[in-house]
C-alpha cells in the first residue's frame, strides 16, 4: 500500500479543566510524531500489512527524527525534503476528562507543498491500494498533486481511498470543490462531522447513505458509536465500538483507516475490516499521540528534535 499524505510534529498537551485565558493551565506536554497520512500508514503495519509506503513533505529540522520513527513502525519512508519551509507542527489540546475531545492548532509547514514534482508514476509499482490524505486537498500544490496521482492510479487501475481530514478544512475550501476533487476515489472514510458536511444532512446514517451514491463504499466514522458501511445509497451494516477508557482521541480516526485497509487487503469485506478499524480505534484512544506502538515507545521514547 502507498500512503501519500502529512507529516506532522504533533506537541500533545492534556490539561484537565478549562483553559484559563490569560494565565496558566496545568497540562502534561509531549512532542511525538505525527501528521494524518503518517499515522495510518504505522497503523497499517501494526494491524498486518507487510509493505506500506508514505509519500511526504517534511522540513530539514526533522526529516531524520520523522524518517527514523517511520522506519521503527515499520513503514518505508519516501520523504521529500523542503529546502526552505520547515515541518508542519500541529498543536493538540486534548481535555484530560472523560472525553479526551481534542482541538488542534495546525502549522501544516512542509506538509502541503508536496507537489506534482514529487510525484512519479513508478511509485505505484507493486502497489495493491493508494490512500490520500485528505489534508492534500487544502493547498494549491498538493492539490495538483492529487490530480496528478488521481490520473496515475486510473491509468494503473490501482483502487484508492481517501479520508477527508478535516471538517474545518473542509468548509473553507467548500463542499463541491472538494467533491469535484474526488472524482475517482472508490472508498471514502470520513468522520461523523465530515460526512454531515458533505451531505448537508444532520443524521450520519443518512449522510453516509447519500455519500455512497458518489463513492462505490463509504465508511463513516463515528467515534464512540462505531462505524457505519454504506453502499449504493443505503447504509448495509452499524459496527460497534469497542469499549476503551480515552486519554487522548489525536490519531483515532487515523487508526481506524489504517486498519480497515490492511484489512482489506488482506481478503476481509467491508464489515469485517470496519470491525478491525474499531479495534484499532479502541487501542488508539487510550495511547497518547496518534501512532500505535512501537518498540521504541514501550522502553521510552527517544528524544524529539528541539523546535
Amino acid at each position: 500500500m502507498l500512503v501519500v499524505g502529512d507529516v506532522v510534529t504533533d506537541v500533545v498537551a492534556r490539561h484537565r479543566g478549562p483553559l484559563a485565558p490569560g494565565t496558566d493551565t496545568v497540562a502534561a506536554v509531549r512532542t511525538v510524531p505525527g501528521g494524518a497520512g503518517a499515522n495510518v500508514a504505522c497503523w497499517a503495519v501494526h494491524e498486518g500489512c507487510a509493505d506500506v509506503r508514505l509519500l511526504g513533505r517534511v522540513g530539514r529540522d526533522a526529516a531524520v527524527w520523522h524518517e527514523r520513527e517511520l522506519r521503527a513502525s515499520g513503514v518505508r519512508p519516501l520523504l521529500v525534503t523542503d529546502p526552505t519551509t520547515p515541518t508542519g507542527t500541529v498543536i493538540c489540546l486534548v481535555d484530560g476528562g472523560a472525553s479526551a475531545e481534542r482541538t488542534f492548532l495546525t502549522d501544516s509547514g512542509a506538509s502541503l507543498r508536496l507537489a506534482p514534482d514529487d510525484w512519479s508514476p513508478a511509485l505505484l509499482d507493486g502497489v495493491a491500494r493508494l490512500h490520500l490524505s485528505g489534508y492534500l486537498f487544502f493547498s494549491a500544490p498538493s492539490r495538483a498533486l492529487v490530480s496528478v496521482v488521481l490520473e496515475s492510479t486510473r491509468t494503473r487501475g490501482v483502487p484508492v481511498s481517501l479520508d477527508p481530514a478535516s471538517a474545518g478544512f473542509l468548509t473553507d475550501l467548500g463542499v463541491d470543490r472538494f467533491l469535484e476533487l474526488c472524482a475517482g476515489v472508490d472508498v471514502l472514510l470520513p468522520s461523523r462531522d465530515e460526512a454531515c458536511l458533505l451531505t448537508g444532512l444532520p443524521d450520519p446514517a443518512d449522510a453516509a447513505a447519500e455519500l455512497s451514491r458518489h463513492f462505490p463504499l463509504v465508511v463513516a466514522k463515528l467515534g464512540g458509536d462505531g462505524a457505519l458501511v454504506a453502499r449504493s445509497g443505503s447504509v448495509r451494516a452499524h459496527v460497534p465500538a469497542l469499549r476503551a477508557t480515552p486519554r487522548d482521541t489525536t490519531g483515532a480516526g487515523d487508526a481506524f483507516t489504517g486498519a480497515f485497509l490492511a484489512s482489506l487487503l488482506a481478503g476481509a469485506g467491508p464489515q469485517e475490516a470496519a470491525r478491525a478499524g474499531c479495534a484499532a480505534g479502541a487501542m488508539a484512544v487510550e495511547r497518547v499521540g496518534g501512532r500505535p506502538p512501537t518498540e521504541d515507545s514501550r522502553r521510552g521514547e527517544e528524544a524529539a528534535p528541539v523546535r
